[in-house]
């Protein structure tokens, strides 16, 4: 979708810019460019099983620390 803002005759710079990006944000460009960036390759189903496994080890560490009274909040 190509999008034309111009200049208007006797508008100075910082107008224009803050018209230009009025016009970015309503569009929703913005945040289609942010959520393709953030796309990446899928995990493979392994390595997506362990990080979930370190995390729930972690979690169940933290706990065990904060009953003894090792860990703060």
């Amino acid at each position: 979708m190509p999008m034309e803002v111009r200049k208007r005759k006797n508008e100075n710079s910082s107008a224009f810019l803050y018209r230009f990006s009025k016009r970015i944000q309503q569009s929703g460009v913005l945040k289609e460019v942010r959520k393709r960036r953030a796309h990446g390759r899928p995990e493979n189903r392994g390595k997506r099983r362990l990080a979930a496994l370190y995390r729930a080890g972690k979690k169940e560490e933290i706990a065990k620390q904060k009953k003894y009274g090792y860990r703060q909040s």
